[in-house]
């Protein structure tokens, strides 16, 4: 069923409407929908190497937005679903304490997981469920979505086909690089 809803992601690609899925598609990923938006991405800045950077922009606005409805699943399910379960089980404590832990480390977890192939649902849901700290949930999606899709654009945009190759073998390696040297960065701005 997977590959079934992969390759239909592929043909949208070659459509007038493409970039409408594209954003769609995004923002979908970010909450629910079980597909990447790279295998979107890919496929159209190959297709249109001078839109490539619009479209990195584009996947990017879709993929914020759908994160902040995934925020608001996470926060809103888990208030009406998990709570009750919580508070009749005595997990208070344990649930207080996992939120301390997201609002000490959410930036970081929102940084590196936003870049990697893990679906960022999961992030997205686990920041409402902490009632994470909306601003800066929105700033961190924003920079790490917009640093996964431009990173992707930008290397298609300058390599090409072989460069598609390489994504899609070692997506998991290039976004792993770039929240090290973004991770290296926040270091050295923090310590410096």
């Amino acid at each position: 069923m997977l590959r079934q809803f992969y390759d239909r992601v592929i043909a949208l690609s070659g459509r007038p409407a493409a970039p409408y899925w594209l954003f769609a598609i995004a923002f979908a990923e970010a909450s629910f929908f079980p597909l990447p938006p790279d295998a979107l991405l890919i496929p159209m800045a190959l297709a249109q190497p001078r839109r490539a950077l619009w479209l990195a922009a584009l996947a990017t606005a879709g993929s914020v937005l759908g994160g902040a409805l995934g925020y608001l699943i996470g926060f809103e399910l888990f208030t009406k679903l998990a709570q009750p379960i919580i508070d009749f089980y005595h997990y208070h404590a344990a649930f207080v304490a996992f939120q301390q832990k997201f609002a000490q480390y959410g930036v970081w977890i929102i940084l590196i997981k936003g870049l990697t192939p893990i679906p960022y649902k999961i992030v997205t849901l686990a920041a409402g469920a902490a009632a994470f700290n909306f601003p800066v949930f929105m700033a961190a999606s924003l920079v790490t979505r917009g640093g996964r899709f431009f990173l992707e654009a930008v290397l298609l945009r300058r390599f090409g086909p072989p460069a598609q190759a390489f994504i899609e073998r070692r997506l998991g390696l290039v976004t792993g690089l770039f929240a090290v040297l973004l991770v290296a960065g926040f270091l050295v701005l923090k310590y410096a």
